[in-house]
């Protein structure tokens, strides 16, 4: 097997990435699968379900510069799903570069995306395609955004929503540092025709969610979409994403732990360690508890949850029982067409147990995330081609709507599951 059929994955143990690695492997029998993680163990079971000669499994620490760099030389694709990425794009995006290797991650995180724009300059002159932000918010909701835009003749704005169910217990402590991020602090967001800061998960929005789920309350959050959408759409008066949890309270509990680390009350890992407690039902910290229940508290007062649908989360906690996985993604773009105001929705359809994609967070990610690396490596993203590719992109930049669509079915996902338009 030669350097250039190898797909390197860094972070191939966490679940998000598996699944992009398993839905991958399904479609493509030419490449050789190199699986890293800091802890590979976990990653031997998949290399035992793949094929002989399939896959290997290795260790890496990715901040082992000399490691990175003799691992990904000369691969088709170094695809990183190890997070927060506020720590891990910046050094495997470098050594990318410096190994004129295409890159490509599932980033949620504004700053890191931000910095890794920044070197769009530096891409170009390595001829390197570097494509951020391949999962499911961002990544396929920056193309249900671009295909709900396209029916419009002007923009004016866009709303993106992503939600996510009861994962207990099976949520990595990098999920959970990436969620206290998001639910408290700087929220950099597009409105009045420019770039704003909000309060993260203060303004909240409506947004018909499909799958059964119906109008939903959702939160603003720090979310890359805001930052790279305004690139194609610029004279858009406001494009935000909101996004929230499924039952209602855990953004309650979320938002109050996010808090207290910015307000210095608690440490990152302390509130980690509590969310970790809270997942597998064990007796947390005190200070976490008070902060939770302060947060679920707010959400009341405020209007966003019912006092009995907080009673009976924290009932239903209790007892260890889980809810029904309820999830999904929305774009929601309005303008003029033909000189009149007009709405267009692009949305996920299905969504629960029993549904190939949307039926976790891992998995609709994971998916999603499999579609977009079977276009960075065959180039069927957009007519120039992944040759001519080079510089850094976010997905509305090189992946079209309809291309995206027909990867997604061949990584497996059934059309009727995959988008659901409206007027």
């Amino acid at each position: 097997m030669t350097a250039a059929q190898r797909v390197v994955f860094i972070g191939a143990a966490g679940e998000m990435c598996r699944i992009a690695v398993e839905r991958f492997a399904g479609t493509d029998g030419e490449r050789h699968l190199v699986l890293c993680d800091i802890r590979p163990e976990p990653a031997d079971p998949l290399v035992r379900k793949l094929p002989p000669g399939r896959a290997t499994a290795r260790e890496l620490d990715l901040h082992d510069r000399s490691a990175l760099r003799e691992t990904i030389d000369g691969a088709a694709l170094v695809v990183l799903g190890a997070g927060p990425y506020l720590r891990t794009s910046e050094p495997v995006i470098t050594a990318c570069l410096e190994a004129g290797v295409p890159y490509l991650d599932f980033d949620d995180d504004v700053e890191s995306t931000q910095h890794a724009l920044s070197l769009d300059a530096k891409a170009r002159e390595a001829g390197v395609p570097v494509y951020v932000g391949c999962g499911a918010s961002p990544g396929m909701s920056n193309i249900l955004a671009v295909d709900a835009a396209s029916e419009l003749d002007t923009v004016e704005t866009i709303d993106l929503g992503w939600m996510v169910g009861d994962e207990r217990p099976d949520v990595g402590r990098a999920v959970l540092e990436h969620l206290l991020h998001i639910t408290a602090g700087d929220c950099l967001t597009w409105e009045h025709g420019g770039p704003v800061v909000h309060d993260s998960y203060v303004e909240t929005g409506v947004l018909p969610m499909g799958g059964g789920l119906g109008e939903v309350l959702l939160y603003e959050t720090a979310h890359p979409e805001p930052v790279t959408l305004p690139r194609r759409y610029p004279r858009a008066r406001r494009i935000r994403c909101l996004g929230g949890l499924d039952p209602m309270p855990f953004n309650g509990l979320a938002r109050g732990l996010g808090l207290a680390v910015q307000n210095g009350r608690m440490t990152t890992a302390e509130a980690v360690d509590f969310m970790q407690d809270v997942l597998h039902h064990r007796f947390g910290s005190t200070t976490g508890l008070r902060h939770a229940l302060s947060g679920m508290i707010g959400q009341v007062r405020r209007g966003e949850s019912a006092a009995r649908t907080t009673a009976a989360f924290l009932v239903s906690s209790a007892f260890r029982r889980r809810y029904a996985w309820r999830g999904g993604l929305l774009a929601r773009a309005t303008g003029t067409r033909d000189g009149r105001p007009a709405t267009a929705v692009r949305r996920t359809p299905r969504s629960g147990p029993g549904r190939y994609a949307v039926n976790s967070m891992g998995g609709l990610t994971g998916t999603a995330c499999a579609a977009f690396i079977l276009l960075a490596l065959d180039g069927s993203g957009a007519p120039e081609g992944n040759a001519a590719r080079a510089g850094v992109f976010a997905p509305e930049d090189w992946a079209a709507p309809e291309a995206f669509y027909a990867a997604l079915e061949r990584v497996g996902t059934p059309r009727s599951e995959i988008v659901e338009s409206l007027r």
